[in-house]
């Protein structure tokens, strides 16, 4: 699969998610099968390109190619400038934000809320793609099903990207006004994939390598966007990977190999983020990796307390070392369980 001049790895992709896929995520979850990721969403306003939270999400050293930022706003000419000010800092792929359902973007009338006005969500494209077509850098988007359940277009506006030069669309299965409660939805994946000839990316409730398979299959999609249920678990994408590839399962990963992996990305998490802010930024990824697991709870309750990397450090150490000596391997991922190996598409098609 390519987006414009670059061949990625697979067609399974890291999810824009703010706040948790910063660098050192995105460089993990590359290391452990995803062959796309895409950045935290980066603002269109000028004033804060300069504030620390907008420069660490625009760093991507050591970052694998192909470098892809997301930015997000309401204005046009303010959206172009932004995909010309993060090409300039190395970005080889732009993103447009119109999935976010969060309020404090839809407010503003950014994110999934821009699908409620398709004049300006249009106008945003031909911009931002007039910006970035100088450059030789594709313009991809990520949006929603629609902004209500009566009010589903993502299909229309689909047509109206690609021909304004969109190369690549990922769709989350839900509306804004789900934001990420219920079930996801891939009828209206599978009518994109059906009106344009660009790559269509499925995304929303992703949660197990028979999923992926399956909505795959159903909608025709090229690709895969995995978000929430990486993490804690960066090691899905390998799972799936390998999936996909036999038909069989991986075996869940070593606790030593887990300890290993979670200490070096709590370093480089601390190499961005510095100590003050890294130490407490980490608690949630974490959490996250600990939350299944026996005393995970009693233990997160105990390191949210630390205020120091090498306590913090010392501390998941201890506990992974400690569980080593009772289990030799991860747990099965609970979305995993027998259960729920079969496909529930049959009963939402």
């Amino acid at each position: 699969m390519h987006i414009g001049p670059y061949a990625l790895a697979n067609r399974l992709f890291v999810a824009p998610m703010a706040g948790v896929t910063d660098r050192p995520f995105r460089r993990l979850c590359k290391t452990l099968g995803a062959g796309y990721a895409v950045s935290e969403m980066v603002t269109s306003r000028r004033d804060l390109w300069n504030t620390l939270k907008t420069s660490r999400r625009a760093n991507h050293d050591g970052e694998v190619a192909p470098i892809a930022v997301q930015i997000a706003g309401t204005d046009a000419a303010m959206m172009a400038e932004a995909a010309a000010y993060n090409v300039a800092n190395g970005a080889q792929i732009i993103d447009i934000n119109m999935g976010c359902p969060a309020k404090k973007v839809c407010n503003k009338w950014a994110g999934s809320a821009l699908m409620q006005d398709e004049p300006l969500a249009l106008a945003i494209v031909e911009a931002v793609v007039a910006a970035c077509a100088p450059h030789g850098v594709p313009v991809t988007l990520k949006m929603r099903t629609g902004w209500s359940q009566d009010n589903k277009n993502a299909v229309a506006l689909a047509r109206q990207f690609e021909q304004a030069g969109v190369q690549m669309l990922t769709v989350h299965g839900r509306t804004r006004e789900q934001g990420y409660k219920g079930q996801a939805e891939y009828d209206t994946i599978a009518a994109v994939k059906a009106a344009v000839r660009v790559p269509v990316v499925a995304n929303g409730d992703l949660t197990s390598p028979e999923k992926v398979r399956d909505v795959l299959a159903y909608t025709g999609a090229d690709a895969a966007m995995i978000g929430r249920a990486a993490q804690g678990r960066p090691w899905i994408f390998r799972e799936v990977a390998h999936f996909l590839d036999t038909g069989s399962h991986l075996a869940p990963p070593l606790v030593a190999e887990v300890r290993r992996l979670l200490l070096d990305h709590l370093e480089d998490h601390y190499s961005l983020y510095g100590e003050f802010s890294g130490v407490r930024t980490a608690r949630k990824h974490i959490g996250w990796y600990v939350k299944t697991l026996p005393g995970g709870e009693d233990f997160r309750a105990r390191m949210n307390l630390l205020e120091d990397p090498q306590l913090q450090l010392a501390a998941v150490d201890d506990f992974f070392t400690e569980l080593a000596t009772a289990m030799d391997r991860m747990p099965v991922a609970p979305s995993m369980n027998d259960q729920e190996q079969e496909s529930d598409l049959e009963s939402t098609a």
